[in-house]
């Protein structure tokens, strides 16, 4: 696909490169090819959930050809024909962006010539085309190929859906929000991403439809370095915005009446009407709250921050802009020194923080249940069918084995957990029904025996409370204590193995400051299991980075 000599385009030869490169990729590429390309650090089920949604659409380039006659010249050369012209809306308000250039003034024309892909399936070439473009912009951009992009397509889509395939991009996809806009000659909306350090390879989700609120939360996502720094630097003031709402029981009354005059509002909440409408203003930025009626409501984030939702968040926002709060102003503490900041901060180390006092202990215990969703496929997935006893180690309030014996009704259960907090764990118990087929052991596992005795044995967010060795420690009384047939879980966040994009890192750290513990990967568990004598067998996936470990005494 080389230029004729007998025919020489009028348009720059770098440009007809361009094109020429994009036609060859569109030609030998397909859906799947192109998601293995664009999202490396995907596993398998995770990009045909993508593909399930998404086709190959169209390769993207940004070219400055004397008119539009010369790129049709150019296109013929590959036997190719437009099938479409039209102005851009998105790509010139970048372009004016970052040269400082009044958008009305660059006539960006969008350029379409139709072909296969390589598995036969109708695609495009998608061409930029900015006549009479200065020097100065024609020479940056070629050199930066800024709006080169490959393009999914999919919609219409409704915001849940588009919400979840976005995350699913920019988490374990590792990809970050670039811009976007809605083209209203067209009635789609662009969504751009890219991977620092991956050259060209910039991907757009073409949506069809208008989808504002995604896209407004798009955009948010994809402002300039000093904008993305600022808004990271401003992240506490966000934690604290929301731990206020739920203190003061500001979500609670915008649940139970939407739309409520701010005014009434504050008088319901004991708040300064002043400073709570500027709050509200702040909330509807953090997409926590919208304008309705004559005040607000909450959205289907904010709406977590009510104490009778369920799923509740209610309680991890209080204990996030509270006690964690403060301990983390002390992270600089951790980082010198290795040690915790929490105990630096408080005195004591976090568990005899909490433990001493009940208010304490009760925030602490409604906070860890709030993850409970967790909790009903841990109950589903533990292969409870031969089995007659589990026991939870270290269980808190109960609220796991709960789960598990109401899924299971012929098991009975054994809670073993500190003295001092069996009476909230036997509440839970009884609670669920199942107090009849529960028996509570009071015990340290640093210093106690494990009950044995249990068919299975669950350690559900134990082991990133504490460093290797007390880790080994605890797994080795586990050991002990099961039967060559019996089964441990252990459920806890996991580190991605690479540097793909995660929440699980801030978790991490949060185990540095807080507690003293730390978040791993999964071969770390699985090095860990092996220097007690157990072997990790399978690995499940789980809500809110969670997995389930599944393994068994070695041999």
């Amino acid at each position: 696909m080389t230029r004729s000599p007998a025919v020489q385009p009028r348009i720059d030869p770098l440009d007809h490169d361009r094109v020429e490169a994009a036609v060859r990729f569109v030609r030998t590429h397909d859906t799947d090819s192109v998601l293995t390309r664009l999202l490396p650090h995907l596993g398998e089920s995770e990009r045909r959930a993508i593909a399930g949604r998404c086709r190959f659409d169209h390769v993207g380039v940004l070219v400055f050809p004397p008119d539009l006659a010369a790129l049709d010249e150019m296109l013929a050369m590959h036997d190719l024909a437009v099938v479409s012209t039209g102005p851009s809306v998105v790509v010139r308000r970048r372009l004016a962006a970052r040269h400082g250039l009044d958008p009305r003034h660059v006539p960006v024309q969008i350029v379409r010539a139709a072909l296969r892909a390589a598995d036969g399936t109708p695609c495009e070439i998608e061409i930029f085309a900015l006549l009479d473009a200065p020097a100065q912009v024609s020479a940056a951009e070629r050199a930066d190929a800024r709006e080169a992009h490959i393009a999914l397509a999919t919609g219409p889509i409704d915001d849940v859906a588009l919400a979840g395939l976005c995350a699913l991009l920019t988490g374990p996809g590792g990809l970050r929000p670039d811009g976007g806009g809605h083209n209203d000659r067209e009635d789609a909306t662009s969504f751009y991403f890219a991977r620092p350090g991956a050259g060209t390879d910039r991907m757009e989700l073409h949506v069809a439809g208008a989808n504002p609120r995604a896209l407004a939360r798009h955009i948010g996502e994809s402002d300039d370095p000093a904008t993305r720094l600022l808004r990271l630097l401003t992240g506490a003031w966000a934690t604290q915005a929301l731990a206020v709402t739920a203190e003061c029981g500001i979500a609670d009354r915008l649940a139970g009446a939407p739309g409520s005059p701010v005014s009434a509002l504050a008088a319901q909440t004991e708040t300064d009407p002043g400073a709570l409408a500027r709050l509200l203003r702040y909330l509807v930025q953090l997409d926590v709250v919208e304008p309705s009626g004559a005040g607000y409501a909450l959205t289907d984030v904010g709406a977590l921050l009510a104490a009778d939702a369920r799923p509740s968040l209610h309680p991890l926002a209080r204990l996030y802009g509270g006690a964690f709060y403060e301990s983390f102003g002390e992270l600089g503490y951790a980082v010198r020194t290795g040690r915790t900041a929490f105990d630096h901060h408080f005195g004591l180390h976090h568990f005899e923080y909490f433990g001493a006092d009940p208010a304490r202990a009760d925030l602490f215990d409604s906070a860890m249940a709030a993850g409970a969703a967790i909790f009903g496929q841990v109950a589903d997935q533990i292969g409870a069918a031969t089995a007659r006893t589990v026991v939870d180690i270290g269980g808190g309030n109960g609220e796991l084995l709960a789960r598990v014996l109401a899924a299971h009704p012929h098991l009975r259960g054994i809670l073993f957990e500190r003295e001092t907090t069996l009476p909230r764990a036997r509440t839970t118990i009884d609670r669920a029904g199942c107090l009849s087929r529960c028996e509570f052991i009071g015990g340290d596992f640093f210093t106690a025996e494990v009950p044995t005795g249990g068919d299975i044995y669950l350690l559900s967010r134990v082991l990133h409370d504490w460093d290797d060795a007390d880790s080994r420690t605890i797994l080795l009384r586990c050991a002990a204590a099961m039967s060559d047939n019996a089964r441990l879980y252990l459920v806890e966040r996991l580190l991605p193995e690479d540097e793909s994009r995660s929440l699980v890192p801030a978790w991490d750290l949060h185990m540095l400051c807080n507690v003293g513990g730390r978040e791993r990967t999964g071969a770390h568990y699985g090095a860990l299991l092996k220097s007690a004598g157990l072997d990790l067998i399978t690995r499940e996936e789980l809500p809110l980075g969670f997995a389930m470990l599944h393994a068994r005494r070695a041999g």
